[in-house]
């Protein structure tokens, strides 16, 4: 089995949606973390607050230097993800599909780094 991530990708003035929308988000996004859990795909979720409250932390030449806001200069930004274990790239695949449709969101799939066995 390998680890997956599925990032939900969410841009930046967008319009926002209206609090029914809000609520059947997340509704949607509710079962479709029952239906990992209870697939035993789930390994861990969670949303994110909005880009801006984001703190860089750097470690350069001995000093920590900190900074406001997002590292990535773009409108488009991580606002949450799923941690999922599957058999391979097309199951993840088929969960993203259904991760992206409860979130109205895309998702972007990228595989763990796998650790070597000793």
């Amino acid at each position: 089995m390998k680890q997956y991530l599925l990032a939900v990708h969410m841009v930046e003035g967008a319009p926002v949606p209206s609090e029914v929308e809000i609520q059947q988000t997340y509704q949607a996004v509710d079962a479709f973390n029952a239906e990992l859990q209870s697939a035993g795909a789930w390994v861990f979720a969670g949303g994110l607050h909005a880009p801006s409250t984001a703190t860089v932390v750097r470690a350069q030449g001995g000093q920590v230097v900190t900074t406001d806001g997002p590292f990535a200069e773009t409108k488009e930004q991580l606002g949450g993800f799923w941690i999922i274990t599957v058999v391979d790239l097309d199951a993840a695949l088929e969960w993203a599909a259904k991760g992206s449709a409860a979130c109205g969101a895309p998702v972007e799939v990228r595989p763990f780094q796998e650790v070597p066995e000793e």
